[in-house]
């Protein structure tokens, strides 16, 4: 009888609920690394993202699948490897639908399933790829600089005395939030995509304000032991920046001063996230709302004497990301952490599994089974890569704990170069140790995962082979389909 009340009492609710369909959310951030207070870092402060973290699960070992802007975000919006896809630059010869006008992406797949879809500041890396198939689409807006003299020397960070809107992410915000107002009523996927702690580090004086500029340590400049020569960038992307000398290592001070613009920077963010979630609760909108907090990739800050992204180590390709859904869609535990190895590419499957759409065949895989079930046994590996032109191409992987690399010939699969480094205790990696005797098992075990995804007998990098990938994947998932029947 106790039974029998109970699931009366549920019912109207849960009929409710049931005449709601599924909204989504995905805010996408621009060179975040996984350095945040709930991903344990007691020094800077996100708040929001924090709290957004207890209402879902957080995935400690996430990564992207090349760090740089335009191939990753193109890889995580079609749910396809940089590799099946062939795009790995952020020029016009890695943009989507000029290299492949028919494959699904994100918000063509949610499109024509009658969703509105919603894009808002920066999601692909060029603002007019794949935009037909946006319902909204609120392009990315200019940086712009408070400190007269910045703007004309471009100078990497900024602390205006201004209000959040001033600058690009507080813009998004309003932005997505109008926006919200007017789609409250139709289902919906929105694509919220913040721009910083992208350079150049500028947001409102009062973020900076949250932090001592004293308190920042300055990272180690000692590379691993026996690095390849390609494994780290030149970081030009900082040096085109007023104030960063040209060649050499920025000093101390500025190192600090860098490191403090950058927590700023995240700070400010955070905060824009804030914004938009607490308008999803006042709308009433958050119990039939999944959303999702990722970043296109990782970054460094100082680091191996280096800046930004532009490689394959652990710090580059190591994202933060986080998956919280209420009401119906209420997970079975919250505020738990998941430590399976998931990959960007994961979201779109997601996401689209959720909404209950027919997704087409992807690399990535739904991670919907991790939030009920966060200690689930997953996958060995996770994989990156990052191209140097068409001659040198870095592929690794990761099994949560040693990262395996081989730089090949991107043209005949030829190896250069191998790096074995071991992540047990901390993401910067303090020796290279491929070769050695004592560590040759794991070595063998990661180079047989290495070949699993990148076999030395596969065609080209460069060659676009997506629909042989996504044929030989439908196949599959048919006997695999077939077998279970």
């Amino acid at each position: 009888m106790l039974f029998v009340s109970i699931a009366c009492l549920l019912q109207p609710e849960q009929a409710t609920a049931q005449q709601k369909p599924l909204n989504v959310v995905v805010f996408l951030v621009d060179d975040l690394r996984a350095d945040l207070g709930t991903y344990g870092n007691q020094q800077i402060q996100t708040p929001h993202i924090d709290a957004l973290a207890k209402q879902g699960v957080k995935f400690t070992k996430a990564y992207a699948q090349q760090a740089i802007c335009g191939p990753s975000r193109v890889s995580l919006l079609t749910g396809l490897r940089p590799e099946t896809l062939g795009l790995y630059t952020i020029d016009r010869s890695g943009r989507l639908r000029s290299n492949h006008p028919d494959v699904v992406s994100m918000p063509q797949l949610f499109k024509e399933n009658g969703y509105k879809t919603i894009s808002i500041g920066k999601v692909y890396h060029s603002v007019t790829d794949d935009q037909e198939s946006w319902t909204t689409h609120i392009k990315k807006l200019p940086n712009f600089y408070a400190i007269a003299g910045n703007k004309e020397a471009k100078f990497a960070y900024e602390a205006g005395d201004v209000d959040d809107d001033f600058y690009k992410d507080g813009q998004v915000a309003r932005d997505a939030i109008k926006t919200l107002n007017e789609i409250k009523d139709d289902k919906f996927l929105m694509v919220v995509g913040l721009s910083k702690p992208h350079l150049p580090f500028n947001a409102p004086k009062k973020y900076w304000d949250l932090y001592d500029r004293n308190q920042f340590v300055v990272p180690s400049r000692k590379k691993p032991n026996n690095i390849y020569k390609l494994a780290l960038s030149k970081w030009g992307e900082l040096r085109m920046y007023g104030g960063i000398p040209k060649q050499g290592d920025v000093d101390d001070e500025l190192t600090k001063t860098l490191n403090h613009a950058y927590y700023a920077s995240v700070s400010y963010m955070d905060a824009q996230v804030g914004r938009v979630m607490s308008a999803l609760d006042e709308m009433k909108l958050r119990d039939n709302t999944l959303v999702v907090f990722m970043s296109d990739h990782g970054y460094k800050l100082g680091e191996y004497g280096t800046w930004n992204k532009h490689s394959n180590m652990e710090l580059d390709t190591r994202v933060p990301l986080i998956i919280s859904r209420e009401g119906r869609y209420t997970l079975s535990k919250v505020n738990v952490s998941s430590s399976a190895l998931v990959e960007n590419i994961d979201v779109l499957p997601t996401i689209a599994q959720a909404a209950g759409l027919q997704a087409p065949p992807m690399d990535g895989k739904s991670l919907l089974p991790l939030l009920d079930n966060p200690e689930l046994p997953w996958d060995s590996a996770a994989y990156s890569l990052f191209a140097r032109g068409k001659k040198y191409m870095g592929v690794t992987v990761t099994d949560g704990t040693w990262r395996y690399t081989e730089w090949r010939n991107g043209e005949t699969q030829a190896l250069f170069f191998k790096e074995l480094y071991l992540h047990d205790t901390s993401p910067v990696a303090s020796a290279n140790v491929a070769g050695q005797i004592q560590f040759q098992a794991d070595e063998k075990r990661l180079k047989q995962l290495l070949d699993h995804q990148f076999p030395t007998n596969a065609p080209s990098f460069h060659q676009k082979r997506v629909l042989g990938k996504l044929v030989a994947k439908t196949q599959e998932n048919q006997k695999r389909d077939s077998d279970e029947d």
